[in-house]
């Protein structure tokens, strides 16, 4: 702490610390501290913002530089960036594309500061929504759960940690999914010609790449070549 302060900062800036700032770095700078945060505050405070927004079906989020308090990304906002998540994003691309517009943003506020335009607007009290850390239980895929929830979690959790299911007690990576029409108890397979097609509690999930323990990912289409799975089979 001694150590930054005798560097005399101009402002501190954080992305993806994860710890509160203590207070005596808060004001190490001269312009404070300052937040490069994954969303569009005060939706999605907290940990894991671009999972969390994938997981909800968000159609936008972005980035907002925010100036650190004592809380948790409770801080005024410097500037907001908006970007769209597309219907392909996971949350490595979306995490890519977050990255780029923090990084021009982050110049731009602290321009904008210096040069003492910046204003400075405390969040609102209304829309916060807090992003947890992803926890291992949610990576599992619940078959009760509707077909559109299993395909945002695929997309959420890649390429880390990865959506999993399981076939006769074996772990099963599922990389690729979409959801689909189909009816079935969940967790039956009603299909499994080219695709992996699982009925869920609403509709079924498609799957088209997935894999096994210490095995590369396939294709589906290749993994039933070798591990070929009849119509009644069931995943958990």
């Amino acid at each position: 702490m001694d150590r930054v302060r005798a560097l005399r900062p101009v402002a501190l800036v954080v992305a993806a610390y994860g710890l509160l700032l203590p207070p005596a770095l808060l004001d190490a700078g001269r312009h404070g501290a300052l937040n490069i945060h994954a969303s569009l505050l005060p939706r999605w405070r907290g940990a894991a913002p671009i999972q969390r927004a994938i997981l909800a079906g968000d159609r936008e989020t972005g980035v907002t530089i925010m100036q650190m308090d004592a809380g948790l990304d409770t801080g005024a906002f410097v500037l907001q960036r908006p970007v769209g998540i597309d219907a392909s994003d996971d949350a490595g691309t979306l995490h890519d594309k977050l990255a780029a517009l923090g990084g021009a943003a982050i110049v731009d506020a602290l321009a904008s500061i210096e040069g003492g335009r910046a204003v400075r607007t405390p969040q609102p009290p209304v829309g916060v929504t807090y992003a947890a850390k992803i926890d291992k239980h949610e990576t599992r895929l619940q078959w009760s759960r509707p077909a559109l929830q299993l395909e945002r979690a695929v997309r959420a959790f890649r390429p880390t940690p990865g959506a999993f299911a399981l076939l006769g007690g074996e772990t099963l990576k599922v990389w690729h999914a979409r959801a689909v029409p189909g009816r079935g108890a969940p967790g039956a397979v009603l299909d499994a010609s080219s695709e992996l097609i699982v009925a869920c509690g609403d509709g079924a999930l498609a799957i088209s790449e997935l894999q096994r323990p210490g095995a590369r990912r396939l294709p589906t289409r290749e993994f039933l070549r070798g591990h070929p799975l009849a119509a009644g089979s069931r995943l958990d």
